[in-house]
C-alpha cells in the first residue's frame, strides 16, 4: 500500500541514517504492522537533530510516533498492540490467543532485545576499545542463549503460537535482525527459516522498501 500524503495515521521516522542502522531503525515495525492491516500512513521525517518540542511527543527523542487524530503515542510495543486492536488479522480476538501474541511482544522487547542489542553496540559503536573486546565473548554466549530459548519454544511451528501470524511475530522477527551483521542466527536453522518467511511477507517488503527510499532521498552530499 503505497504512502498517503493524506492520511489520518502519521508516524515520525529518520530522514536519513548510517549504512549498518538502515533497515533495522523501529519504525519499520510500525510500518510493517499498518501494512499488515491496510491501513493508509503518511512519515513526519526527522533530522538528527529534533527541534526541541519533539520531546513533548517522545521524551526519549526517539521514533516513531503514532498519531491517528484520536490516540497519540509513542514505543513500538504500545503501538503495534494498538493497530492490532483493530485488525484481528494481527491479533486475535479470543482472550488466550490475543494475550499469547501481546505478550510475545514484551518478551521480544524485555527479554531478547536488550542482549542483542547490547552485542550490537559492541560490535558496531564500541568494536575498537579494548573493553568491549574482553565482554563480548560473553555476550555473544549470552545472546547465544536468547536465541535458543525463541529457537527451542518455536520448533517446527510456522510462527511463534502456531499457524497464524501475529503482532508477537512481527516484533521478534524485527528484533532478531537486529543479529544480522552476525552469523548467530545460522546457528539455529528454524529461526533463519522463521526470520526469512518474515521477510517475505507482502507487508514487509513493502515497510522496508518505504523506509529505505527515504533513506535514499535524503541521503547527505559528501563534502
Amino acid at each position: 500500500m503505497p504512502l498517503n500524503d493524506d492520511a489520518q495515521i502519521e508516524i515520525t521516522a529518520f530522514a536519513w541514517v548510517p549504512d549498518f542502522a538502515q533497515g533495522v531503525v523501529r519504525d519499520l515495525r510500525v510500518r510493517w504492522a499498518l501494512e499488515e492491516a491496510g491501513l493508509d500512513y503518511k512519515v513526519r521525517l526527522l533530522g538528527q537533530q529534533r527541534p526541541s518540542e519533539y520531546l513533548l511527543e517522545q521524551p526519549f527523542d526517539q521514533v516513531p510516533c503514532f498519531n491517528d487524530g484520536t490516540v497519540r503515542i509513542f514505543e513500538t510495543g504500545a503501538i503495534l498492540q494498538y493497530i492490532g486492536e483493530q485488525r484481528e488479522s494481527l491479533l486475535p480476538r479470543d482472550p488466550q490467543q490475543r494475550f499469547r501474541a501481546i505478550q510475545w511482544t514484551y518478551a521480544a522487547l524485555n527479554s531478547v532485545e536488550p542482549t542483542l542489542i547490547n552485542l550490537l553496540l559492541i560490535d558496531i559503536f564500541f568494536a575498537g576499545e579494548e573493553w568491549a573486546k574482553l565482554r563480548r565473548p560473553g555476550a555473544v554466549d549470552f545472546a547465544n542463549l536468547k536465541l535458543k530459548r525463541v529457537s527451542d519454544w518455536l520448533g517446527d511451528k510456522q510462527w511463534l503460537e502456531g499457524d497464524r501470524f501475529t503482532i508477537g511475530d512481527l516484533m521478534m522477527i524485527t528484533v532478531l535482525r537486529f543479529l544480522r551483521h552476525t552469523d548467530l542466527v545460522a546457528g539455529f536453522p528454524n529461526l533463519t527459516a522463521y526470520i526469512q518467511r518474515g521477510e517475505a511477507r507482502p507487508a514487509f517488503q513493502q515497510a522496508l522498501a518505504d523506509q529505505l527510499a527515504a533513506y535514499r532521498e535524503n541521503e547527505p552530499v559528501a563534502a
